[in-house]
């Protein structure tokens, strides 16, 4: 067995390692993980830049990437507690984001400020309980290459974004984008596509 199915497998340890790595009832790692695993342990490819006010809540449990020539804004929140997020090449994260795996963020796309996109749902069932004692659940969002997102976007959990798109500002995404389409609202409709016989984007 081994080291991680030994603590996957006795909650008293479990919840030690937990406490060793993140600092209790927050979200933030210890400054020793900071210092001494993530920078060995996360791929930051090289020209990637992380803004010294960039919040980065990444525990060793999940990964987190930054691919080459890309960027993460001041301001911005990057939280792996409960899923990856992967960042691909030529990516800008702008001012303010928040992005709470588990995501997946493709190549050369444009995030502009105020955008969430959560992998993460909490579990309300149980009305007998607070709602932050009944744990999460979380389903992938993917983000495709080459796509623009306008500023103060909502994508919720479980959405895939095609390449090629661009959500406008406001937006709240609670279902998939295909690709190659321009997508509005709240909740998100599509009103353009782009013909690729004739070449044009058209009105849906």
């Amino acid at each position: 067995m081994s080291l991680k199915e030994i603590i996957k497998s006795n909650q008293g340890l479990k919840r030690l390692v937990h406490w060793s790595i993140l600092i209790p009832n927050q979200a933030r790692p210890r400054l020793w993980v900071k210092w001494l695993v993530n920078p060995f342990y996360h791929k930051k490819g090289k020209g990637a830049c992380i803004r010294r006010r960039t919040r980065l809540d990444v525990a060793p449990w999940h990964k987190f990437e930054l691919g080459k020539n890309s960027t993460i804004e001041d301001f911005s929140a990057i939280n792996n507690g409960v899923g990856p997020v992967i960042i691909g090449d030529r990516t800008r994260i702008g001012l303010s984001n928040t992005i709470i795996g588990p995501v997946i963020i493709g190549n050369d796309i444009c995030l502009a400020q105020n955008i969430t996109l959560s992998g993460l749902n909490h579990n309300y069932e149980d009305i007998s309980r607070p709602i932050h004692l009944q744990g999460v659940s979380t389903s992938l969002v993917t983000i495709q290459d080459a796509t623009w997102i306008g500023s103060n976007v909502v994508v919720l959990a479980g959405v895939t974004i095609g390449r090629h798109c661009v959500i406008a500002a406001g937006s709240v995404v609670t279902k998939d984008i295909p690709s190659y389409s321009v997508a509005v609202g709240n909740p998100v409709r599509v009103i353009k596509k782009y013909n690729h016989d004739s070449k044009i984007w058209e009105k849906v």
